[in-house]
C-alpha cells in the first residue's frame, strides 16, 4: 500500500490540485480512463460537499489521501466539519422535467453509481471520513 497525502484548506479554488493528485494517483494504480474519469468526478464532488456544507465556506482543512490496496483504488477524505449523514438524503427524482425536480441530492447519487464502494464514517473527537473505492481492472 503506497499511500500519498494531500491537504488543502476548504476552499473551491483547490478543487484542480485535488483532482490532478487523484488522477494522477489513478493513472499510477492502473485505471482505466473511464474509471480515473470516474474517480476525479466522484472526488470533486464529494470535495465541494465538504468546502461547501461541511465547513459552510468557512476555512478548515481538508485530508484527501489515495493508495492503491491490491485489486482497488482507495480515495478518502478527511475533514473536521459538520457531520454528514447520508440517510437524511432523499433519492434523487431522476424522471419527470428539470423544473419540476427538487434542487440537490446529485452529488451522493453521483459518488454511489460512479464508485463501486462508499463509505462515510464520524466521530466526534476525530471527524468525518469519507471513503471511496473503485475496482481496478
Amino acid at each position: 500500500m503506497d499511500m500519498q497525502e494531500l491537504v488543502i484548506t476548504s476552499d473551491l479554488a483547490n478543487l484542480p490540485r485535488v483532482l490532478d493528485f487523484v488522477r494522477a494517483r489513478c493513472i499510477a494504480a492502473g485505471l482505466s480512463d473511464d474509471a480515473v474519469f470516474a474517480c476525479e468526478l466522484a472526488t470533486d464532488e464529494a470535495c465541494t460537499n465538504v468546502i461547501e456544507h461541511a465547513y459552510r465556506g468557512g476555512g478548515g482543512e481538508i485530508r484527501i489521501s489515495c493508495y492503491r490496496n491490491g485489486d482497488h483504488l482507495v480515495v478518502r477524505l478527511h475533514d473536521r466539519g459538520q457531520p454528514f449523514n447520508p440517510a437524511q438524503v432523499m433519492a434523487p427524482a431522476l424522471s419527470g422535467s428539470l423544473s419540476e425536480r427538487e434542487i440537490g441530492g446529485l452529488g451522493l447519487h453521483f459518488m454511489r453509481s460512479l464508485m463501486d464502494e462508499v463509505r462515510f464514517e464520524f466521530d466526534h473527537e476525530a471527524g468525518n471520513t469519507l471513503t471511496m473505492v473503485k475496482r481496478i481492472a
